[in-house]
């Protein structure tokens, strides 16, 4: 078989190529970004810790999402109409 019959969806060579080269980009750009902000004085400890602290935010948010989505559907609401009653704002 050729090569092109192993490329996912039909995929070209080029396409690839270019995906990769974007990835490689991305890397370097968070590779800088985790220099400056190391050498803002700020440890790989810490950083990980905020993002495990992030990540912990989001997954307690998507189920208060998850609850009042519910919440409304069984009051016959939309979301947004519920945030008053729990003194939330709408960027929460």
């Amino acid at each position: 078989p050729s090569p092109k019959s192993f490329q996912p969806n039909g995929a070209s060579e080029e396409a690839l190529r270019c995906e990769i080269e974007e990835l490689k980009q991305k890397d370097l750009a968070l590779d800088q970004e985790i220099g400056q902000l190391l050498s803002e004085g700020y440890s790989l400890e810490e950083l990980d810790k905020h993002i495990s602290l992030l990540h912990e935010y989001n997954e307690i948010k998507d189920a208060g999402q998850m609850l009042l989505g519910k919440l409304a559907v069984i009051r016959g609401v939309t979301t947004k109409q519920l945030y008053p009653e729990y003194d939330l704002e709408l960027s929460d």
